[in-house]
C-alpha cells in the first residue's frame, strides 16, 4: 500500500523527500565540521600547554584557565606538579574521590593530595571545603595537603589552612605556578595573605 500511494502521489511528494535528504545531509555534514575542529582545537591546545609546561614557561594565561573544564584544570595541576619534579602524580578526582583530585609524591619523596577547585574569579573559597581536604589527608595518610584554586580563599578558610599546614595556592600564587615558579616555593608564602583590590589589579595586569 505504501508503494502504491507513494507512485500515485509521486509528483506531490517527490519535493518534500529531496527536501528532507538534502536537510539531512547538509546537518550531518555540518555537525561532522564543527565535531572535528572541536577535536582539532582541543588537541592543538593541549599540545601547546604540555610543550609551555615541560619547557618551565607560562603556557595558559589564568584567563584561559577560568575556560578549562574541572577535569581539565585537574590534568592542568598534574602537569605543573610533573614539571616541578614531582613523582607518582596522578589525577584521582571523581564522584568517589573522598576529597582528593590529585595524589602524588614531592621532589623530596613526601606524600601529597591535591584538591582543586576551578571557580569563578569572584566566587570564594569556604572554610568547609579546606576541612574536606583536611579529612582526605588523613584518609590518606598524605603528609603534605595542598588546596589550588582559581579563586582566592575566605578570610576563615584561610586561617583554617594556616593552621593546619595546608598549602593554599590562591589564584595570586597559581599565577606564580604558572609562571614557573616551583611548587615547593609556594609553602614559603603560604598563609601571607591574598592582597587588597589594588593589589590583585596589579596581578590580574601582570597574569592575566
Amino acid at each position: 500500500m505504501l508503494v502504491v500511494l507513494l507512485v500515485a502521489f509521486w509528483s506531490v511528494v517527490w519535493p518534500y523527500l529531496v527536501g528532507g535528504l538534502v536537510l539531512g545531509g547538509v546537518t550531518a555534514g555540518g555537525w561532522w565540521l564543527w565535531r572535528t575542529d572541536r577535536l582539532i582545537r582541543g588537541g592543538d591546545q593541549r599540545w601547546r600547554q604540555d610543550e609551555a609546561v615541560k619547557a618551565g614557561h607560562r603556557g595558559l594565561t589564568l584567563a584561559e584557565v577560568d575556560l578549562m573544564t574541572g577535569t581539565q584544570f585537574e590534568d592542568f595541576v598534574v602537569d605543573l606538579c610533573r614539571r616541578d619534579g614531582c613523582t607518582e602524580v596522578r589525577r584521582v578526582g571523581g564522584s568517589h574521590d573522598n576529597g582528593a583530585d590529585v595524589r602524588g609524591r614531592l621532589p623530596d619523596g613526601r606524600s601529597m593530595v591535591i584538591q582543586c577547585k576551578r571557580y569563578a574569579p569572584k566566587r570564594k573559597i569556604p572554610s568547609h571545603e579546606v576541612r574536606d581536604l583536611l579529612g582526605a589527608q588523613v584518609h590518606f595518610k598524605a603528609d603534605v595537603a595542598i588546596f589550588v584554586a582559581t579563586t582566592y580563599f575566605t578570610g576563615p578558610a584561610e586561617q583554617t589552612a594556616a593552621q593546619n599546614e595546608i598549602v593554599a595556592v590562591h589564584r595570586d600564587h597559581l599565577g606564580l605556578w604558572n609562571s614557573g615558579a616551583s611548587l615547593p616555593s609556594l609553602t614559603a608564602v603560604n598563609g601571607s595573605g591574598q592582597g587588597d583590590r589594588q593589589h590583585r589589579k596589579r596581578w590580574r595586569e601582570t597574569y592575566e
